[in-house]
């Protein structure tokens, strides 16, 4: 049997890349998001270019028993390698936005993440065998105003995968953290703000080449993966600049640019104090 590899968000994007990626490694592959078509037409594609199972598996990832039927599955079922991809940011001010899909942000980005890793991390430590690959983002190395929800729940996903990393040395498991920046996909157009891919940001990585990255890290099992240039910039900023300096910053580059980015003229008592 070849080696089985789940990939969450895998209907488009970086989730597609890595799934592509993980097929021409050898794997038989889950692919897990909402959007079935897109992902059966991604799985004719890699069962035809690499002679691999392709498995999908509809999910909604935010809905707390379709998320629990799932896991149940992948704990009785030998995981090779999980890549917990799947995520979605919210961008405005709070208060502003949908509270159901800012409580759906949480499940995606946060709780589904948490207990599809627990459902599958047991039966990698007892064949002392199973890598698994951490989504998160340079958003969460700072808090990001209009995006708060989406920059704590990346915070999370970048603790969470470091420190499961330094947890399982010498188990024969590793954890990769995956820590993009800017990339073009329809993750802006999930999050309200499409015409952000239309502003110049340094450089866009591509979903393939951020995929690459993270599965050459994986495979190395290193630590952390932050692929590109503007990203490694992000990240250390982000970690280590005063946020005396750092929302003055904010408030002057990154948020006229989500404003654009909405096509919505943001009024004084929506800029963060």
């Amino acid at each position: 049997m070849s080696p089985l590899a789940v990939v969450t968000g895998a209907s488009a994007g970086i989730g597609a890349e890595l799934a592509r990626g993980l097929g021409a490694r050898g794997h038989d592959l889950w692919l897990v998001a909402r959007g079935a078509a897109a992902m059966e037409e991604l799985a004719a594609r890699i069962r035809a270019d690499h002679s691999v199972k392709v498995r999908v598996v509809p999910c909604d990832l935010a809905d707390p028993a379709a998320r629990q039927r799932l896991a149940m599955e992948l704990s009785v079922t030998e995981v090779d390698v999980l890549c917990a991809n799947a995520g979605f940011p919210t961008c405005g001010p709070l208060a502003a936005n949908d509270p159901a899909k800012e409580a759906a942000e949480v499940q995606v980005n946060v709780v589904a993440l948490h207990q599809l890793t627990l459902a599958v991390l047991p039966g990698m430590l007892a064949r002392r065998r199973g890598r698994i690959l951490v989504t998160g983002s340079t958003a969460g190395r700072q808090p990001v105003p209009t995006a708060a929800t989406y920059s704590a729940s990346k915070a999370f996903a970048n603790t969470f995968a470091e420190s499961l990393h330094a947890e399982l040395r010498g188990t024969g498991v590793s954890c990769t953290l995956l820590a993009p920046g800017p990339v073009r996909t329809g993750f802006y157009q999930a999050g309200g703000i499409p015409g952000l891919t239309d502003q110049k940001i340094l450089a866009w990585l591509t979903p393939a080449r951020v995929a690459a990255a993270g599965l050459a890290g994986l495979a190395r099992g290193r630590r952390v993966v932050v692929p590109g240039p503007v990203a490694k910039a992000q990240n250390l900023a982000g970690r280590h600049t005063p946020r005396a300096l750092l929302f003055p910053v904010l408030r002057t580059t990154i948020l006229p640019r989500l404003r654009r980015a909405r096509g919505v003229r943001a009024t004084a008592d929506a800029l963060p104090k």
